[in-house]
């Protein structure tokens, strides 16, 4: 016998994070009832993470379904939302979940205005679009935003795919969003940055000398927080500081510079944050952003002459 108060759902985008939640969903024993797939990639991961559920027209889908996901990118989901509203597509009493993190309910009005139940269940974690991605779900939180009333349903929902939900309230969900793609897509940018760099002095594989410190920094930092800081801007060391500078400037100077911009910009930071929790004195701090400022190519500290610590 089927468990009680199981859906039909259907799943609009068969991206990365789309046919996972299917897939999730459907272990959890609802019955997908179809997906929507434009790519031919999205056809084959379709196949793949959701092996005989029809592909169909996003108006079929949403006729169909008791809970409907929309996993499309974000710039896309208010004109898809609108759009079917406009074809009277959304029915009363029906489920509408959203993936974006940087929406709340809002964005759903046109299924407020219908009936539908608007939802926003965003996973916080990267997805690779294979079926790793299901046990991946199970050490995931979801960012989860929904009228009080119907906030247990939204719970739930995020439990029975393996998951933890974590409220955001309507107002917060650009900064939630803002501090995760931070976190995240900032950090591929500088592991990609740091393996360039040792490739470029001749280390062939980077990933073997960075990926144990890498990971213990990680660790340290969650446990730990700021007070996990070591190297040379928390111990004030400012002639390693600048050493670093010049030598970045004169490496980076044939690839745009971005490395040397992104190492200023997060060393500034970082003894900005390290001063303010007392693990830098005032006058380390102000040798630190010298050493910065001389080799900067962009002029003064940004944060203006005398400027304090704070973040």
């Amino acid at each position: 016998m089927a468990k009680p108060g199981r859906l039909g759902v259907g799943i609009i985008g068969a991206g990365k994070v789309g046919a996972v939640l299917g897939a999730a969903l459907r272990a959890a024993e609802h019955a997908v009832v179809g997906v929507s797939a434009v790519s031919e990639a999205s056809r084959e991961r379709a196949e793949t993470l959701l092996p005989g559920v029809p592909v169909l027209e996003v108006q079929d889908i949403v006729e169909r379904s008791e809970l409907v996901i929309l996993a499309v990118p974000d710039d896309a989901l208010g004109g898809l939302v609108e759009g079917l509203a406009k074809l009277g597509a959304w029915q009363p009493g029906q489920l509408v979940a959203h993936t974006s993190g940087r929406f709340g309910v809002g964005v759903l009005r046109p299924v407020r205005a219908a009936g539908a139940v608007p939802l926003a269940l965003h996973p916080a974690m990267t997805f690779t679009g294979m079926s790793l991605d299901l046990t991946r779900l199970l050490d995931c939180t979801f960012g989860v935003t929904a009228d009080a009333v119907m906030l247990p349903i939204a719970q739930a929902l995020v439990v029975e795919m393996g998951a933890e939900p974590v409220v955001i309230a309507e107002a917060d969900r650009i900064i939630y969003h803002a501090a995760l793609a931070h976190g995240s897509n900032h950090l591929v940018t500088l592991v990609a940055q740091a393996s360039q760099l040792l490739s470029e002095v001749g280390v062939d594989a980077p990933e073997r000398m960075l990926g144990p410190l890498l990971r213990a920094t990680l660790e340290n930092a969650l446990a730990s927080g700021e007070s996990a800081l070591t190297g040379p801007v928390a111990r004030g060391d400012a002639g390693t500081v600048a050493a670093h500078a010049r030598a970045l400037r004169e490496q980076d100077a044939g690839a745009g510079g971005d490395i040397l911009a992104a190492y200023l910009a997060m060393a500034r930071a970082t003894a900005r944050r390290a001063e303010s929790r007392g693990l830098l004195k005032a006058d380390q701090l102000d040798d630190i952003r010298q050493a910065l400022t001389a080799t900067a190519e962009d002029g003064p500290d940004e944060d203006g002459p005398g400027a304090k610590g704070g973040h």
